[in-house]
């Protein structure tokens, strides 16, 4: 069995899983189902590891030797992982698991679109730029980033859904089901910070390693210039939060559209506009 068989089996897993957690939410189902759920979620990401593994290992068996990380397809899976590793642990942290109606689903997309989609799915030779460990560092940094503000949309999503009906929630219903309108702001507001921290982080060891390999920091190169702009709208997101006392409705649309930018960063800027990271769209 090679890695592709393994990320073959983990999209399909978490299809399962997003459909085991809607019933949750829809069924109010947790008793029934919920500990298969997380079951069925951590298994996926036992396999989604060994599997990245495994492609790391089968590069070094074809004399190429680097970490899968360096193109659309191995960012798309690496992606989806952090969504799942970062929701599992809000699951853990918060002990409820019908916010992964709002997750899951965002891992699972991105792992169909990187199995059925045209994106190159062979191992290939690293481009001279992309030789650098700070390459490591700077994937790594920015979608642990990207996945908490997936999850924080996922939630911001819910937040809009339970507060459409405001206080008039019938006892029982599918939204009954759904945490507080405080505890959902509270989660949104705590995963945009520790997003907002790896995001940061992502951004320095990116221009550490565009140092390294174009010999500026900064270049005003598309994804940079989008990444900026990310970083802008969350750290004006956490910037009126924690100044103005902003919260609820409003928080959850910039949150939104902070995840709307992250998107266009990572995927729209890939195949829309050219640069120096044009090599990610391959």
């Amino acid at each position: 069995m090679d890695s592709s068989q393994l990320i073959g089996i983990t999209t399909f897993t978490y299809l399962f899983s997003s459909l085991l957690y809607v019933g949750i939410l829809v069924f109010k189902a947790e008793r029934q189902v919920g500990k298969a759920a997380t079951f069925f979620t951590l298994a996926a990401l036992i396999i989604q590891t060994i599997g990245i593994g495994l492609r790391w290992y089968e590069s070094y068996e074809l004399g190429i030797g680097r970490a899968p990380l360096t193109n659309m397809y191995e960012s798309v899976v690496f992606f989806a992982w952090a969504i799942v590793a970062f929701y599992l642990f809000l699951e853990w942290k918060i002990k409820t698991r019908v916010i992964g109606a709002f997750a899951i689903p965002f891992a699972f997309l991105a792992m169909a679109y990187a199995s059925f989609s045209s994106v190159n799915k062979a191992i290939t030779p690293l481009l001279p730029a992309l030789q650098s460990n700070w390459l490591i560092a700077h994937v790594v940094t920015c979608f642990i980033g990207y996945a908490a503000f997936a999850v924080a949309a996922g939630l911001s999503l819910m937040y809009l859904v339970k507060s459409t009906v405001g206080d008039n929630i019938r006892p029982g219903s599918v939204l009954d089901s759904i945490p507080t309108l405080k505890v959902i702001d509270d989660i949104t507001y705590k995963s945009m910070i520790f997003g907002f921290i790896w995001l940061t982080a992502g951004i320095i060891t990116g221009a550490i390693w565009a140092n390294s390999a174009w010999g500026t920091y900064w270049s005003w190169d598309p994804k940079e210039t989008w990444s900026l702009i990310t970083w802008f709208v969350y750290a004006v997101t956490l910037h009126v939060r924690y100044t103005r006392g902003w919260s609820g409705k409003r928080i959850a649309w910039l949150s939104l559209l902070g995840f709307i930018s992250v998107l266009f960063t990572y995927y729209g800027v890939n195949f829309l506009l050219s640069g120096l990271h044009s090599y990610g769209s391959n």
